[in-house]
């Protein structure tokens, strides 16, 4: 029985009941999607708190700030993690920059998307093979492009997966009470005014009174803030 005719819903907003029922719905493997942002260490110590069976991926697009590799292997040695490494493709990868440069993403919403998929969504399509369902640190305050999402919901661009959203309905001080509360290893890039990090060369910190997304394709339009591995399906 595929996820999607399994789908469970919760009136719960409470993290560690979606993950508890959005897990069991899925019947089947369950990775995290980490980028590891302070939302992933909090599912992560969740998870582990709570002895859910999933597994852990992450994209090394090639272009991560070196802080993320460091709380990447902090979180590894607190909880002995086995984290599943994605890379692009190489030969996209050279093409793209022999063809378009460096820097091509901005120049063009249309490059900036092509970039991402290389970097980012062919890879995501290579770790949610032979998944039921994936785990996600979205949060419905983020951006306007997250607003409609569902903690528990069929992910129809991937296939019908079940997609699991277990801190959509927190705040950003929810969150950071979690994480201050249990001391779990953070990116210092969120100490200094990042509170969204991707690539190095399309982050920066944002500035008082912006919002969470704003340092994230700062020359972009709010609605087209996404690199396509959480874009809903469209009939």
């Amino acid at each position: 029985m595929s996820a999607s005719q399994t789908i469970t819903t919760t009136s719960s907003s409470d993290p560690r009941d979606i993950l508890a029922t959005g897990i069991e719905a899925t019947a089947g493997q369950v990775s995290l999607a980490c980028s590891f942002s302070v939302e992933d260490a909090v599912i992560i110590d969740l998870l582990q708190n709570l002895n859910l069976k999933a597994r852990i991926f992450a994209i090394d697009t090639g272009r991560l700030h070196e802080e993320t590799y460091e709380v990447a292997e902090n979180l590894t040695a607190r909880y002995g993690l086995e984290i599943d490494w994605y890379f692009p493709e190489r030969a996209a990868v050279e093409k793209l920059e022999q063809q378009k440069g460096l820097f091509s993403f901005r120049k063009s919403l249309e490059n900036r998307q092509e970039c991402c998929h290389i970097r980012k969504v062919e890879p995501l399509q290579r770790a949610l093979e032979g998944l039921s369902g994936w785990i996600t640190g979205l949060r419905r305050e983020q951006s306007l492009t997250r607003s409609n999402l569902q903690p528990i919901e069929n992910d129809q661009t991937n296939g019908g997966l079940l997609k699991i959203s277990p801190l959509l309905e927190w705040k950003e001080a929810q969150v950071w009470d979690y994480a201050n509360r249990k001391c779990l290893p953070v990116n210092q890039l969120h100490k200094q005014g990042y509170p969204s990090i991707g690539c190095a060369p399309c982050t920066r910190a944002v500035q008082p009174g912006e919002s969470t997304r704003a340092g994230r394709w700062w020359w972009e339009n709010p609605e087209h803030k996404e690199c396509g591995l959480h874009r809903r399906h469209c009939a």
